[in-house]
């Protein structure tokens, strides 16, 4: 198994390792793992490509986020491969479009998939938005929430460029300008590959219990800083209450994007409705978070609960697909396993 670990004394408004995992999260992994394969924890430093190539793997199962860069979640799967070991979720191309929101966008947006209209500013002289306001100001290529603040929404021309500008400088990267959708939001689990990928029940983000005087917007503060496990922010609710057609087309929608981007195995796929009702996907998330404690809301193990799915069995059932889609029929109980 590979992860990132987060320092357990980490502060929640330190956006730096956000998307890391932290030890309990670890340790739940390595116990669902454990109840039926032998496994050996690797952390994914520097000195990762030795500890791969010495052990004798017969599968990985990676959490691994990655360290630097707009490729960085696709570093462990690229040494993988190298290697010639198998490992669980979706390849290094995949992790890197899906992380580089402007090139999943043009991808979705290939294949004919909604999606809101945007624009990726390298520098402020070539900042031209021509589409609608509010519009959301994001980080390029960062996860679980990190640059997005209630100063994310904007609503002028003056604003945006405020916004941007201050990204740029402040985030090293370039920013995406993307069109604010008014309906509801909701976040789709799949499991699985080919005629096997399922969905899980659909999770709608309720954006209407924020604190009235910020913006309803799933920002960094309301996944890290106001939900806290003794404190939870009652932001989701699953099962969605849906009616029969809307629930059909998002597990549509969500399969085509999970097809789109050529995932594998277990991702997360975020959709938003427009004033119509006509649901857009907003990103995907490959390596999705998977909080083990209940209290906490994290959003797949969420889903997997009200399908039944225990969490050692939601973690064995992505490692059952993978190794079903590698033609691995039984993992040896060698010690070197992980």
């Amino acid at each position: 198994m590979t992860f990132n670990l987060k320092k357990s004394d980490a502060d929640p408004t330190d956006e730096r390792g956000a998307e890391w995992d932290e030890p309990e999260t670890i340790d739940a992994i390595l116990h669902a793992l454990s109840s039926e394969h032998d496994v050996v924890p690797i952390v994914a430093d520097l000195g990762v490509y030795q500890k791969l190539k010495n052990d004798q793997l017969d599968i990985v199962f990676n959490i691994a986020e990655g360290y630097k860069g707009p490729n960085r979640e696709s570093h462990i799967p690229a040494i993988l491969e190298f290697l010639n070991i198998p490992y669980t979720g979706s390849d290094p191309f995949t992790l890197s479009a899906c992380l580089d929101k402007s090139r999943a966008k043009e991808i979705l947006s290939c294949h004919g998939i909604p999606t809101p209209r945007f624009q990726v500013v390298q520098n402020l002289s070539r900042l031209n938005w021509s589409g609608p306001f509010p519009v959301i100001v994001k980080p390029l290529w960062e996860g679980s929430s990190i640059g997005i603040h209630n100063a994310s929404w904007v609503e002028s021309k003056n604003e945006l460029h405020n916004e941007v500008g201050k990204l740029i400088e402040n985030y090293y990267q370039p920013a995406l300008v993307e069109e604010i959708l008014t309906g509801r939001e909701f976040t789709i689990a799949l499991l699985g590959n080919g005629q096997d990928l399922i969905t899980l029940p659909v999770v709608e983000v309720k954006l209407d219990v924020l604190p009235k005087a910020v913006r309803p917007i799933y920002s960094y503060e309301a996944k890290w800083v106001w939900d806290v496990p003794d404190r939870p922010l009652e932001i989701f609710q699953c099962p969605a209450s849906l009616d029969l057609p809307l629930k059909r087309k998002l597990e549509v929608l969500a399969k085509k994007a999970f097809s789109a981007l050529g995932c594998r195995d277990w991702c997360r796929v975020d959709i938003r409705l427009d004033y119509a009702g006509t649901p857009h996907v907003l990103e995907l998330n490959p390596l999705p978070g998977i909080l083990p404690d209940p209290s906490q809301n994290s959003c797949f193990p969420k889903a997997a609960r009200v399908a039944g799915l225990t969490y050692t069995a939601m973690v064995l059932k992505v490692l059952e697909a993978a190794m079903k889609r590698h033609g691995i029929r039984e993992v040896t109980s060698s010690p070197a396993q992980s």
